[in-house]
């Protein structure tokens, strides 16, 4: 199938942007709702856009639609400058939702890498849906780790996870989970986006 992408994700997978200027208020992302779903180690998610604006983290596939066309939640009332980040990328955006992540060292870490399903359903011709990470808080010693090939180590890459920090990630393409290894929980907005020329501009535009 062809999909149309964005051509800054060719060479590795993933794309690191310049940090926020100003970041997400706590309370922003502290008075969500969140529900127990597990991803890539100890999680709750917090749904801010969902498939049919509910609150549930389970797939958009599960109602008959891609990881596209999302609606906003109730949680989004609680979070307007995060809704504002969201739009102001342009592009079409999926499922959209912050990750409250426990401490995990490395070892463990490499055992709970995966892939994501972004596309099952996704139209043949359009555009191919991707993942954009952006830190709400500050862990510089924390990283997302990537792979090419999951059992190869020569393919990792370790992008740093300080507060503000933004990028894309093919996740279709690239194993990937989060070394944690701090003693407080880890917050982070995952949104899904539609590849194209919006998201390509953005990403143009964010560039460090």
């Amino acid at each position: 199938m062809t999909y149309t992408k964005v051509s800054a994700l060719d060479a590795t997978g993933y794309v690191q942007l310049r940090k926020v200027a100003t970041p997400i208020p706590e309370a922003e992302y502290l008075g969500l709702e969140y529900m127990d779903w597990k991803s890539g180690g100890d999680t709750n998610f917090a749904p801010i856009a969902s498939a049919r604006g509910e609150l549930e983290c389970a797939g958009f596939w599960d109602h008959g639609k891609p990881d596209k066309d999302g609606i906003w939640t109730s949680n989004a009332e609680r979070c307007p400058t995060i809704v504002e980040w969201v739009e102001r990328v342009g592009a079409n955006f999926g499922r959209v939702r912050t990750i409250k992540l426990e401490p995990q060292d490395y070892e463990t870490s490499l055992q709970r890498g995966h892939l994501d399903d972004n596309n099952r359903l996704n139209p043949d011709g359009e555009g191919w849906v991707v993942r954009c990470w952006l830190e709400l808080t500050d862990n510089p010693d924390s990283f997302m780790i990537l792979r090419e090939d999951k059992d190869d180590p020569s393919t990792e890459t370790h992008i740093p996870l300080p507060r503000g920090a933004q990028f894309v990630v093919d996740t279709e393409r690239m194993w990937h989970v989060v070394c944690h290894p701090g003693t407080e929980p880890r917050y982070a907005l995952i949104a899904s986006f539609e590849s194209g020329a919006d998201l390509e501009r953005w990403i143009e535009s964010e560039l460090p």
